[in-house]
Order: C-alpha cells, then sequence, then structure tokens
C-alpha cells in the first residue's frame, strides 16, 4: 500500500493549519482526499486523533470551512482528519445521477454488488487505510483515535466505533442515519451497494449493531428538533435509543430545540463534542 500523499493548499487557522491531501487508495482503487487540521502543539509533539466523517454530497472541505471545529481542536489538543465522503470520477455508469447514491454518498459501507465493489469501499479505507496513511505522514498518537460524523457520518461513525471498539476510544454523532435498513435513503443506498438480500444489511446498521457487538462505551448523540429528516423519518434517533436501552449501553441522546439538519446546528455544538473525545483521548 502506497502512504505517499500529495499537498493540495493550506491554511493558516487558530495558530495551526488546515491543510488539503490528495493520495492513491488501493482500497478504493482510485485518487483519494482528506483534510487535516493539526492545532500549534502539533509542532512539537505527537497528538490524538479526531475523524470527522461528512453527511450525503459532503467533501473533504465541509466540515473543515463550516464547523468552527478548529479553534476547540487548539484548545483540547487534538488532530481532526476529514475524509470526502465517497470515491470520485470512477467512471461507474450513474454516480452522478442522484445525489443520495453514487459521488458524494459512499455511506461508510464495502459495496459488495456490481458495479460498486470495485471503488465503493469506504468502510475499510476509513477504518484501516486512511489511519496507515496519517500515521506514515502526521506526528500522531496512533493508539489515542476517536470517531465522529454527522447524517450519513453520524451513521458512518457509529458502524465504525461499534465494530471496532479497541480502535476508537470514543464515538458521538450529530443526526445520524441511525437506522438506515429502515429509512429510505438508507434502503436505497444498500440496495444498491450490497444488494437485496437485507441480512447482510444488518452489519451496517448501528441499531443492528448494537444488539450484538458487545459495546460498551457511552455515546453522545445530538438532533435537532426542527431537522426536516427527523420528521421525514430518515434519522430514526428513536429505534437507536430503544437498541441501546435493550442491552444497557449508556446512550445521551439530546434532542436540541428549533434546531436543523445543517452546519449551523453542528457548529452550535461542536465544541461539546469535540470536550467529549478530548475527555477519552487525553
Amino acid at each position: 500500500m502506497s502512504t505517499k500523499i500529495k499537498l493540495v493548499k493550506q491554511h493558516q487557522c487558530f495558530g495551526g493549519t488546515v491543510s488539503y491531501y490528495f493520495h492513491s487508495s488501493s482500497t478504493c482503487n482510485i485518487e483519494m482526499r482528506f483534510s487535516i487540521y493539526q492545532p500549534p502543539q502539533a509542532k512539537s509533539k505527537p497528538l490524538p486523533i479526531l475523524y470527522f466523517l461528512s453527511g450525503l454530497t459532503c467533501t473533504e472541505e465541509n466540515f473543515m470551512v463550516k464547523a468552527g471545529a478548529q479553534q476547540f481542536a487548539n484548545k483540547y489538543g487534538l488532530i481532526l482528519i476529514a475524509p470526502d465522503t465517497s470515491p470520485r470520477n470512477t467512471g461507474i455508469v450513474g454516480e452522478d445521477d442522484d445525489w443520495d447514491l453514487g459521488t458524494g454518498a459512499g455511506f461508510y459501507i464495502n459495496a459488495t454488488a456490481e458495479p460498486w465493489k470495485k471503488h465503493y469501499q469506504m468502510y475499510s479505507y476509513v477504518v484501516e487505510e486512511l489511519p496507515e496513511v496519517i500515521v506514515r505522514n502526521f506526528l500522531v498518537q496512533p493508539d489515542k483515535q476517536s470517531i465522529f460524523g454527522h447524517s450519513m457520518g453520524g451513521h458512518g461513525a457509529l458502524i465504525c466505533a461499534l465494530k471496532n471498539p479497541e480502535k476508537y476510544q470514543s464515538v458521538s454523532a450529530f443526526a445520524p442515519i441511525a437506522a438506515p435498513m429502515r429509512c429510505p435513503w438508507g434502503e436505497k443506498a444498500f440496495t444498491n451497494y450490497l444488494g437485496t438480500n437485507q441480512e447482510n444489511w444488518r452489519d451496517y446498521d448501528a441499531s443492528e449493531l448494537v444488539l450484538t457487538a458487545g459495546y460498551n462505551r457511552p455515546i453522545l448523540i445530538d438532533v435537532g428538533t426542527a431537522d426536516p429528516f427527523l420528521a421525514q423519518k430518515q434519522l430514526l434517533p428513536e429505534v437507536f435509543e430503544n437498541a441501546c436501552k435493550k442491552v444497557g449501553l449508556p446512550l445521551t441522546l439530546r434532542m436540541e430545540e428549533n434546531y436543523d439538519h445543517g452546519y449551523y446546528f453542528v457548529a452550535s455544538f461542536i465544541e461539546d463534542h469535540i470536550r467529549y473525545h478530548a475527555e477519552f483521548l487525553n
């Protein structure tokens, strides 16, 4: 596996740097992109890593530009990393036809169905390949990493943590797609990426995984009460909450009054989440 990376652009931010990189991915069989914020402390010592997984239609840039997270990563001494949300320009017919399937909509799963399986291996990319690339190229503490995300990325963060408790110290989510097997977005993505046998879907559904994974660390989730996708039954946090109750998993589910789905909501509670992860990581 090649771990060479190519710097695309870099910006000074809260005393540190936000950098954007390309690299050749052997997992996704194509060039992949990520962004990284390194606070000033990163110049002198290895720091813990906090991964952020973005939602549908996003790139590696949305979170870094809109969430206001860098000041808190600086304050709590964490490196922030945001991968892209899918492979791009793969040549797969129809990859750009729908906003909720294909480009910008990798769902952080490993596709097993044609034509997606050659490139859409986002689960393995996030959990295995990208951390390897980061460890080889940056001054980090590889045994101290946590993960969080928004919407489709909240779903991604939950499944990555539930399936790999030894890899992630903590997990949180903003408005996650918490029961994808039961919502239109998830049904569409899983049918296309994984095929029609729903038994194979359980492996990537946080509300199903929580029942069998034996995960026992606390989880933090924020959802806005004015989120249109909550009303449309795309998020289903109550399904995840019930699953956690069944197995006695400590979940803090906060329904935030009058907040919607976007980055104004994420920015409003980003410090809570970064502080939450810092307690586990430091």
